[in-house]
């Protein structure tokens, strides 16, 4: 005869079994991921780099007018490129490490006639169009090429 005793220790034995196999490769997994995602962000910030290269940054704004969706761009584990005319703004929101080039942002905005900090992005699935993370916008910095007079 078995005492239930016994029973539950073994059941709860398997049990923490588990928990300690899936935290185990939760662990794995995060170890793994971290480098990746590192990457991602250096290979962003070094696109980034090329994307302004020869432009010199300005003072950061709140808002920026609205603009053509076309003229955004996402880079990689760093934020959005807006481009109005020669002038290129970048947003580096909380939790850029959530920006991927293979998502599409969907905007919310507060303003019907800008652009804003605190203003909201949704990043989905460009297939699916299943919602991921939601990142709120930080400042905008200008990039602008300098002109002639202001090398003086």
């Amino acid at each position: 005869m078995v005492s239930t005793g016994s029973a539950a220790s073994c059941y709860m034995g398997r049990v923490m079994r588990r928990i300690a196999c899936i935290a185990l490769a939760v662990s794995l997994a995060a170890l793994v991921a971290a480098p990746a995602a590192a990457d991602r962000a250096d290979r962003g910030e070094a696109r980034l780099a090329k994307m302004l290269d020869g432009r010199v940054a300005g003072a950061p704004e709140d808002c920026i007018r609205d603009f053509a969706q076309e003229g955004m761009t996402a880079v990689d584990g760093v934020g959005f490129v807006f481009r109005r005319g020669d002038t290129l703004w970048v947003n580096r929101p909380a939790a850029a490490n959530f920006v991927d080039d293979g998502d599409l942002p969907v905007i919310e905005k507060w303003s019907s006639s800008q652009l804003c900090v605190h203003d909201r992005v949704e990043m989905r699935d460009r297939l699916s169009l299943i919602p991921g993370p939601v990142l709120t916008l930080g400042e905008f910095v200008p990039f602008r090429r300098p002109t002639p007079g202001d090398m003086q």
